[in-house]
């Protein structure tokens, strides 16, 4: 059976018994066993085993791309991979988008939109790392570009497909622990000087070299130029703005999540930065605490969000003193739903909740809620193959959804990054009490890499 008349027909039952919209690939060509044509863009390093040993390996992987060719090396040579290797993802996509089904992009945060647009706009299925870009009006034009070219899209925080979350969801629906008014949130990094971190001594930092393998010039991708520092490479471009996003970036999406999902949160009126740690200009700091002031909805009463990263001192801070718990940190949880009848607390990518007090927790666990949310099975990459087959629902972490997640995140990055209170209008997606701030709503790039200005307004 070709992959067209394979796919068209598993749309067409899934369209005919759910109410996701149709989709099918549309592209021509025979593909064995029905299986799906993936190409990486980012291809080393553990941020490409996930997505390979989790299911995309099962599949037809018809091209790689990668601009660090030493990075990669490892993956190929353990993949014993002969299919074509690109530096460059625009090529790839201008020599075999009739060839290729679906893209996971694995590539730091400030290259996620243009890697992502340019698929979409060939009507290629995407898998996209967490966070989904890196301002705002990119994560609007991805949504937008859903909308427009109809593809399955799925964000990389893999917790949302877990049975965790799936049960604080059903908690909290169900009035276990009551109305939700506050939220604390945190992680103990970034580990400066670790792995995915770090300062460096001066801003700029000093160049170096360019190494050998490696496309500088595609690396920066859309950003302004400046020389290459080693202090960049493999991962702690996390700690520079300009190119990751800190914690709220590299952990938010994950931790998040759970009352995100729960509480049905729209982007917050206001977000604070109450204190941060003394960094660089364009460096993340070592450690902050931010406030999220979200409206009312429905039926719904306001909601405080509080976000730590680094070390924190819980003597002093994210106190909550209800229920047992103590603070934002009790029972080694990196987030508490706070109710009028208990708290539900999670880990960093969801995972099963924690009840308090113990009474209340006994209770649920004796006659848990009704599963009202489906189970996903295999992981979030298999949901999202399955999608793209017509085997399954639209993943849940699609771009309607992480679109408005990752602009949650965004926000608490520009008020940490600047140490300020933004006052945020999400209809008209300005902030309105420092305009000069707008900037970076929607960051200039260079030319060659603009994506998505007829969809975004």
């Amino acid at each position: 059976m070709k992959r067209r008349t394979f796919l068209a027909k598993g749309a067409g039952a899934l369209a005919a018994s759910t109410a996701f919209p149709r989709f099918s690939i549309g592209k021509s060509g025979p593909s064995p066993n029905s299986k799906v044509n993936i190409a990486f863009i980012g291809s080393g390093g553990w941020i490409a085993r996930q997505p390979y040993e989790q299911g995309c390996k099962d599949e037809n992987l018809v091209a790689f791309c990668d601009v660090d060719r030493n990075h990669c090396a490892e993956n190929m040579k353990n993949w014993r991979t002969t299919q074509p290797f690109f530096d460059d993802y625009r090529v790839m996509l201008d020599k075999m988008h009739k060839q290729i089904d679906a893209v996971v992009v694995s590539t730091p945060d400030h290259t996620h939109f243009p890697a992502t647009m340019a698929a979409m706009e060939r009507g290629i299925h995407v898998y996209t790392q967490k966070p989904l870009a890196h301002n705002i009006w990119q994560t609007r034009t991805l949504l937008k570009a859903k909308e427009r070219y109809k593809v399955i899209t799925q964000m990389g925080n893999q917790g949302h497909a877990g049975r965790g979350i799936r049960k604080s969801v059903e908690a909290f629906r169900a009035g276990v622990i009551g109305e939700v008014a506050e939220v604390y949130a945190r992680n103990s990094g970034p580990e400066m000087g670790g792995r995915h971190f770090a300062n460096p001594k001066t801003m700029p930092p000093p160049p170096s070299p360019v190494p050998k393998g490696l496309s500088w010039d595609l690396w920066v991708g859309p950003a302004a130029m400046r020389p290459f520092y080693t202090g960049y490479l493999p991962y702690r471009w996390r700690a520079f703005y300009d190119f990751g996003s800190g914690m709220l970036g590299d952990w938010g999406c994950h931790t998040f999540d759970t009352p995100v999902w729960a509480l049905d949160l729209d982007p917050p009126a206001v977000v604070e930065c109450l204190e941060r740690k003394a960094s660089l200009k364009g460096v993340i700091p070592a450690g902050s605490r931010l406030k999220y002031d979200f409206p009312a909805k429905g039926s719904r009463g306001p909601v405080t969000f509080y976000w730590f990263d680094g070390p924190q001192d819980w003597t002093k801070v994210g106190r909550i003193e209800k229920f047992g718990a103590e603070h934002a940190a009790h029972l080694g949880r990196a987030c508490w739903m706070v109710g009028t009848k208990g708290m539900l607390g999670c880990g960093t990518h969801a995972g099963e909740p924690t009840i308090l007090p113990d009474d209340l927790r006994a209770s649920w666990k004796a006659a848990p809620p009704a599963q009202t949310i489906p189970r996903v099975s295999g992981g979030p990459f298999r949901e999202w193959l399955r999608a793209i087959k017509g085997a399954g629902p639209e993943p849940g972490s699609n771009f309607s959804y992480s679109a408005n997640l990752t602009e949650i995140i965004l926000l608490g990055v520009l008020a940490q990054r600047f140490n300020t209170r933004i006052e945020w209008d999400a209809q008209n997606a300005r902030i309105t009490n420092h305009p000069e701030l707008n900037v970076f709503v929607k960051e200039p790039v260079r030319k060659g890499w603009e994506y998505g200005e007829g969809l975004g307004a």
